[in-house]
């Protein structure tokens, strides 16, 4: 299994908008994305500093992409 590091919530949006995720609302540090498909939104927190890896790993199994495929289209980007 791949390492997962963590990321600034601005590049995980540039990433679910590469594979098709729209945004929908943000309330208050809470950005919210969706895609057909899906059985519930994708929450991103936009607060200072990087997301954790729970977060991205949480967000990738909703999507259900595996996070060898996440670090490929990240690479792609």
């Amino acid at each position: 299994m791949s390492k997962l590091a963590p990321v600034s919530p601005r590049e995980f949006e540039k990433f679910l908008k590469f594979i098709g995720c729209t945004f929908i609302r943000q309330k208050g540090s809470h950005r919210v994305f969706t895609r057909s498909g899906l059985i519930r939104p994708i929450i991103v927190p936009c607060h200072s500093g990087d997301l954790p890896t729970f977060v991205v790993r949480n967000n990738l199994r909703l999507l259900n992409i595996s996070i060898e495929d996440y670090q490929d289209i990240l690479s792609r980007m």
